[in-house]
């Protein structure tokens, strides 16, 4: 799983499974290369705003599962976190604006905003959609390379993806009321459940 504007366009994908240093190899890491990409049939390239930034990619061999490989909980359709859920963003993104991307994995604490406060015109305003969830707003955020990345949240004890990274402020990686915006995974399952048959 994926955000859409990071493979709508033709490629040879290839998913490293496992990977926490870009520099290193660890003895750990699986490459898979990929078969397919689904994207959403309502992502507009043209229009990241408009939603939909999800893509799932199929992978030409099966992970294996271990210590650093595992499958994520998906949140059950519909669902929507409450303001302030404890959630993580992961990613190798840029550590600062203009800065270098990171080459050690990293995450940062991003609190959910609900979609109340995040749509308002002080905060994102209709720029955010009900199928998206927005996290952070403080002093930590996503930044330029984090896109496609999870959202980590802790719910009914256990970590579930509830997010997939899609943009941020195009101003400062870290904006006042600008939190990350994240496609909200749960809005996308009836249609995972049809792409993956």
């Amino acid at each position: 799983m994926t955000a859409a504007h990071c493979v709508d366009r033709s490629n040879t994908w290839r998913v490293v499974l496992g990977q926490h240093n870009r520099h290193l190899y660890e003895f750990k890491e699986q490459s898979k290369c990929v078969s397919r990409v689904y994207i959403h049939p309502n992502w507009n390239r043209n229009n990241i705003a408009a939603g939909w930034d999800i893509a799932l990619l199929r992978l030409s061999s099966d992970a294996t599962l271990n210590t650093y490989v595992k499958l994520a909980n998906l949140p059950p359709s519909g669902q929507i976190l409450p303001n302030n859920n404890f959630c993580y963003i992961t990613g190798w993104g840029r550590t600062q604006t203009g800065g270098q991307m990171s080459v050690r994995l990293k995450q940062a604490y991003l609190p959910t905003v609900d979609y109340q406060t995040c749509s308002s015109p002080q905060w994102w305003g209709s720029t955010v959609k009900t199928t998206m969830v927005c996290a952070g707003g403080g002093s930590k955020s996503g930044c330029e390379g984090d896109s496609g990345g999870p959202l980590n949240c802790y719910v009914n004890g256990q970590w579930v993806v509830h997010g997939v990274t899609s943009f941020g402020s195009s101003l400062d990686c870290i904006a006042y009321r600008q939190p990350t915006v994240f496609s909200r995974v749960s809005n996308y399952i009836s249609w995972m459940n049809r792409v993956s048959i």
